[in-house]
């Protein structure tokens, strides 16, 4: 072999290109290591020893290189057997040329740390005549071989794209759908650039209504999901499309509000909702996981669960706005219970009282005179509309009130035990007590695709309604939510605080907040985020101020 066709060490940077007869390897990383070895048709492998114990340092490193080497030189076969799932990798490895389209790779490894290499990867997709370039970096570990004893890359979707996840694939071509120009209500463009909240929500969009609003496809580099009814998530786009106009429900002005207030904490969440129509105006995540907890998470929602206990007490006559509901240190029933800080409040202390300061002993001293173990999980679902399957025009989560006895049905009569809500389903529990009218929360007009929204079986009383609200704006304007609900404009506001005990002992409650002010209702949930009014109030409050 001459010395062109062997290669030289430049930078120590690999590149490959792909021929007419497939990858050749214009120049390749030079020394592997002692072990390292040419091997047919110019491919390079690494004899690496079996051993045990940690890997070593020197020997992640090459293999490491050896790896990246075959893979840039699109030798799919000596890439996959120096992984520890070689099936998997060889797949991957073969896809990144044909399946996505890799006209060229160069891979830069960085400085190794420990057994863990990170590099980064310089790529052109060319598709149908169009060639784009797509960098990004990734990192691999090395790893001891369970049967073979031998230094291997512990083989992860996310060597070949940081992104990838489980059984995720990277893909390029035509997508099915074509692309969606998303506006607001009020027709402002809505992009993932501008509202990185959105970015998720609009991949959903684009499968659910692209095909049925016009437009034509381009060609792109995205992110094929595990699961059929999963969003791609685009990439890159090679070819642009003609898109279609979606109209949604959002609001920019709110959301912008929405995506800036998650920002203050982390593992943060929030949705805004118009009681009077049920049309979800913003939503936002700040989570280092993107999951989009605000319509998707299944978390207790601790003392905001009030609203709907409350309702159940007032419409069955148990309990009124102003009449006294006696607040203890403790109540017992199936175990122990207790208020923050085991506050208590002086007898003859109303019931609306009770409800802004958040006692837990006020609310489950009622469970014996209900005397009916579905009567909560009822409320939720006939009046509040909670588990009836919302169609809100992406995938999002009912809230389940499941029915309990004894300590559980206790807990769950201040948002603890078996319940779960997201901030999404506490938005809509706090828009029906404003207007005492379910109305399922949507993203898109129902007349898109001809699915049903859910109803609810029955409306809340006018005197419940009433007292909720009063009961609400007392706990804004003196109660445990008057801090966050101080900076909101105007008179016509009210708010519930929550925190969730969801871990540990010495782990922080899970922070929840709701409220409303004027005809915008919102729930935040900060995950470990303690009080209620610390850290999800003001995102709730910097979100009412933008509606």
């Amino acid at each position: 072999m001459n010395g062109a066709a062997k290669g030289a060490v430049i930078g120590g940077v690999f590149l490959a290109m792909l021929g007419g007869a497939g990858y050749g390897v214009y120049t390749l990383v030079g020394d592997a290591g002692g072990d390292a070895k040419e091997g047919k048709d110019g491919e390079t492998t690494v004899q690496a020893e079996k051993g045990s114990g940690p890997v070593g340092d020197k020997d992640a490193a090459k293999t490491a290189k050896a790896f990246l080497a075959a893979w840039a030189a699109g030798d799919e076969r000596v890439a996959a057997d120096l992984t520890n799932n070689p099936a998997a990798a060889q797949a991957a490895v073969g896809d990144f040329k044909t399946k996505s389209y890799v006209s060229k790779a160069v891979i830069t490894p960085g400085t190794p740390n420990g057994t863990t290499v990170p590099f980064k990867v310089e790529a052109e997709i060319t598709y149908e005549g169009t060639t784009k370039p797509l960098a990004y970096d990734s990192q691999l570990t090395v790893v001891r071989g369970l049967t073979s004893g031998k230094p291997l890359v512990d083989w992860q979707p996310s060597v070949i794209h940081p992104q990838l996840q489980k059984d995720e694939k990277l893909r390029a071509g035509a997508p099915a759908n074509p692309p969606v120009k998303a506006v607001d209500r009020n027709g402002e463009e809505l992009t993932a650039e501008k509202y990185p909240s959105l970015r998720q929500i609009l991949d959903e969009l684009r499968q659910n209504y692209g095909s049925k609003t016009g437009g034509k496809t381009g060609a792109e580099v995205w992110i094929e999901p595990a699961a059929k009814d999963a969003p791609k998530r685009t990439l890159l786009t090679l070819v642009e499309g003609e898109p279609s106009t979606l109209k949604t429900y959002l609001d920019a002005k709110v959301q912008a509000a929405a995506e800036q207030a998650v920002t203050k904490f982390p593992e943060a969440s929030v949705v805004a909702v118009q009681p009077s129509n049920g049309h979800i105006l913003a939503v936002a995540n700040n989570r280092k996981d993107n999951f989009n907890a605000a319509m998707r998470g299944t978390r207790a929602p601790g003392s905001t669960m009030k609203i709907v206990t409350a309702a159940m007490l007032l419409d069955r006559g148990l309990v009124a706005a102003d009449k006294p509901a006696e607040c203890g240190k403790t109540v017992t029933w199936g175990r122990e219970f207790h208020n923050l800080n085991n506050f208590e409040l002086p007898p003859g202390t109303s019931f609306a009282t009770s409800f802004a300061r958040s006692c837990n002993t006020a609310f489950i001293k009622q469970i014996k005179p209900v005397d009916d173990d579905s009567a909560l999980p009822k409320e939720a679902t006939e009046v509040f509309g909670i588990g009836m399957d919302w169609k809100t025009g992406i995938q999002s989560t009912d809230g389940k009130v499941p029915p309990a006895t004894g300590a559980a049905a206790a807990a769950e009569y201040i948002g603890q035990g078996q319940i779960t809500m997201n901030p999404l389903n506490v938005a809509s529990i706090t828009a029906t007590a404003r207007t005492g009218v379910f109305r399922q929360p949507v993203l898109v007009s129902p007349e898109l695709d001809g699915r049903t929204i859910a109803t609810a079986q029955r409306r809340m009383k006018s005197s419940v309604q009433q007292q909720l609200v009063s009961m609400m704006k007392l706990t804004a304007s003196s109660g445990t939510a008057q801090k966050a609900m101080a900076p909101v404009h105007g008179s016509d506001k009210g708010a519930k605080t929550g925190s969730a005990e969801v871990g540990g002992a010495g782990d922080s409650p899970d922070s929840w907040f709701t409220g409303f002010s004027g005809d915008v209702a919102a729930a935040a949930m900060v995950e470990g985020g303690g009080h209620g009014g610390d850290a999800a109030g003001p995102i709730v409050a910097q979100v009412l101020n933008a509606g």
